[in-house]
């Protein structure tokens, strides 16, 4: 099976502590690799994983809070040093290409690249990214200032050939795509093969949701039904939750709530408030509610849909 991969690049809130980098991630789908929010650090941390930078042409940022982009003018300019041609797009709310023109003007001049900056609204679903293997649909979320997460969705992919009846049935090479896309096959006798003769169903398209900053929202749920990996904020435990709420966060204990009425399959949480040194309230909290949740840790690596 193709690779779809979690890395996480940084999981604390916006102070910084000794434990946690700002927030970031890396999700490598089928060896492309898309950043998903670039948090103060974020390159180092990149290096830290091993990934390869020229693999890395799209970033999208869920908010313009500098916890979550902070580290983007220092990837850009290291992606100067080294020479990158490759076009960078970045893929955020309304105002980061006003924000950040000024600073790539003055301090990255003379790049190598192209830098192209896709905004969007995030009231509604939007569908940002599409190649021929993948889609990435905004989430609409709820902050204190317009946020929205992501939702990486494999497309569909054809059946699996059966080779010992494509051999049975002496079945041409140039008729395999067909049968791959579902047609049954007609032998030179008129006789019709049936596609579920030839082929195995491929397996189930793969997806990864990614929610933060956000209160809670159960309007995001029909979105994320069934996803294989969901990332949730879990900013307080629910002892802080009158907090969680003036701030527009949420507790670990709502994150597995909306894991469990999402009937995803793993949940991971992060996004950690700086005055906890042990996170382990926070698994607690939302594993007693949702038990297929794990933290977030720097350097952690999550094979999304290979939960069993």
């Amino acid at each position: 099976m193709e690779k779809f991969e979690l890395y996480i690049l940084g999981c604390g809130s916006a102070l910084p502590t000794t434990r946690h980098f700002a927030t970031s991630q890396v999700v490598n789908l089928r060896e492309k690799l898309f950043m998903i929010d670039c948090g103060e650090g974020a390159q180092m941390q990149l290096r830290k994983s091993r990934l390869k930078f020229s693999r890395l042409n799209h970033i999208f940022i869920s908010h313009l809070h500098g916890d979550h982009c902070f580290g983007l003018l220092g990837l850009i300019s290291t992606f100067g040093l080294l020479g990158r041609t490759a076009d960078l797009h970045i893929h955020s709310p309304k105002g980061l290409e006003e924000l950040f023109a000024p600073l790539l003007d003055f301090f990255c001049k003379k790049l190598t690249y192209q830098v192209f900056f896709h905004e969007f609204e995030t009231h509604e679903p939007v569908l940002i990214y599409e190649d021929r293997s993948a889609t990435v649909t905004t989430i609409p979320l709820r902050h204190r200032i317009p946020s929205c997460g992501f939702l990486f969705e494999e497309k569909p992919r054809p059946n699996h050939i059966i080779r010992d009846m494509i051999d049975f049935y002496q079945i041409p090479v140039y008729e395999l795509n067909r049968i791959k896309n579902g047609a049954d096959y007609v032998t030179p006798e008129g006789e019709t093969v049936a596609n579920s003769r030839l082929t195995r169903p491929a397996s189930p398209v793969r997806k990864y949701a990614y929610c933060s900053d956000t209160c809670y929202r159960e309007e995001i749920v029909e979105q994320i039904k069934g996803v294989d990996l969901l990332f949730h904020e879990a900013t307080f435990a629910q002892n802080e939750a009158a907090r969680a709420k003036e701030t527009f966060h949420s507790t670990a204990a709502q994150a597995a709530e909306i894991a469990r009425a999402a009937e995803v399959k793993q949940l991971v949480i992060g996004h950690f408030s700086a005055r906890y040194e042990n996170e382990q309230i926070l698994l607690e909290e939302a594993s007693g509610i949702f038990p297929a949740t794990i933290l977030a840790k720097e350097n952690l690596c999550i094979s999304v849909g290979n939960n069993e």
